[in-house]
């Protein structure tokens, strides 16, 4: 339960433990916790919270009618500004419950919206923002409200039967849309030009990915040397942090300049439309040099968050040819005895570091790695690519790795210095 003295209102939540959810790896208590930790998140005092078993979904209230009774009872003893459902709803089952309960009901689409909408700071986030929460409401206009009756339309005394006042929203919501996609894609542009001008410098670009309140955040602190908000509390940080800095010297007395990229965290059953809406901002990861995945291995799901994270990196289309390093945070929250047996788990592993980001702990250790996969070997190739061909030739200067080019009656025969990496990428153009 969350109380304090800035509460945006009082609250209940509710887990409905779905057949299909029976056999996850994640326990029903686990989901609830992190619904209540969302709902901390924009400030509400959590005042009753509670799984509940639904046997089979019930298209108009998603919930049976006895469950639907005791959580009634609940809200009328409680008497909540809000009830939280942790699953998706449909817009008639929402309706419903907020019928039969007399309170405002939200979805957990609904709520990570809210908190998505809070925590937005630049112009993109949003814009982003602003386009998940329009799609999400175009699905929640329901033939249902007085206020979406038919208006009057046409000239003259009679006029003719006009449009509902539901098509009238649509419509007006759908070119609210059409401007915000147009917006990001201006966006889009410049963040295209902005990584046009990394890559002819180049700095690579290592990106800090993992569940949200993994610790991305003070991790890119304590290599950056920077000021980023850090709370404990989920999706803390929205909007993507970026900075060209010297990475702090690892044991071997190297140090390299780099692009650091601290990305919105993840979460399970992160609504589709909201992955799409936030997939500019993802972009960073996908042209990444190094992947980091931050983990908190002191949470006790941490196993299922890791899965979380790396389906929606398949999601997104993260190529299998990107390294990933795993970095165990939060080392320092465990019992001696389980970090011991964690550091010795991650010890055989060249991709796995144990560390803590707030202490300093295997910090160290951590760099070496990124900067051995940074340093990767580089060998001496000569392509010859056909005078038609000008986007491939332009990526191998954007690459920085053009030795010397020629001009000959076929195409452009260059010498290039390059990772096995660039040839593969180059190779799959």
């Amino acid at each position: 339960m969350t109380s304090g003295a800035a509460t945006a209102g009082r609250a209940i939540v509710v887990h409905p433990v779905l057949p299909e959810d029976r056999a996850a790896a994640r326990t029903p208590e686990a989901s609830l916790d992190e619904a209540v930790g969302l709902a901390a998140a924009i400030r509400l005092d959590v005042v009753d919270a509670r799984c509940v078993r639904v046997a089979r979904v019930k298209p108009s209230t998603l919930f049976g009618a006895g469950a639907v009774d005791d959580i009634g009872a609940v809200v009328s003893g409680e008497e909540p500004d809000l009830a939280i459902v942790d699953t998706a709803l449909t817009p008639v089952q929402q309706r419903n419950l907020e019928r039969r309960w007399s309170v405002k009901v939200i979805d957990r689409t609904g709520l990570i919206l809210e908190i998505f909408g809070e925590r937005a700071r630049t112009r993109e986030g949003q814009l982003q923002v602003d386009l998940a929460h329009l799609s999400y409401q175009r699905s929640r206009l329901v033939r249902s409200w007085t206020h979406l009756e038919r208006q009057r339309g046409g000239a003259g005394f009679v006029g003719g039967p006009g449009e509902r006042q539901i098509e009238l929203d649509r419509r007006q919501i759908d070119e609210r849309i059409i401007r915000l996609k147009k917006d990001l894609e201006e966006v889009r542009r410049t963040r295209a030009l902005h990584r046009g001008a990394r890559e002819r410098v180049p700095f690579p670009v290592v990106a800090l990915v993992g569940y949200t309140n993994a610790g991305k955040s003070t991790l890119f602190n304590r290599l950056a040397r920077a000021d980023v908000t850090v709370q404990d509390m989920l999706f803390a940080t929205l909007d993507p942090t970026m900075r060209a800095v010297d990475l702090v010297k690892g044991r071997r007395g190297g140090h390299r300049r780099v692009i650091l990229s601290d990305t919105v965290g993840f979460i399970s059953n992160l609504p589709t439309h909201l992955v799409a809406a936030f997939r500019a901002t993802l972009e960073e990861v996908l042209e990444a040099d190094v992947i980091c995945h931050v983990r908190d291995i002191s949470h006790p799901q941490s196993e299922e968050q890791s899965d979380e994270v790396l389906s929606i990196l398949s999601d997104l289309g993260v190529a299998e040819d990107i390294p990933v390093i795993e970095v165990w945070n939060k080392i320092d929250r465990v019992d001696p005895e389980t970090a011991t047996a964690l550091r010795a788990r991650a010890a055989r592993s060249d991709d796995i570091h144990a560390v803590s980001a707030l202490t300093g702990q295997g910090i160290a250790p951590l760099l070496d790695r990124v900067s051995e996969v940074l340093g990767a070997p580089r060998e001496r190739d000569e392509v010859l690519v056909p005078f038609a061909d000008g986007r491939r030739r332009a990526w191998l200067h954007d690459q920085g790795v053009v030795v010397q080019e020629t001009a000959e009656d076929d195409g452009h025969r260059i010498v290039v210095d390059w990772t096995k990496r660039q040839k593969d990428r180059f190779l799959g153009l």
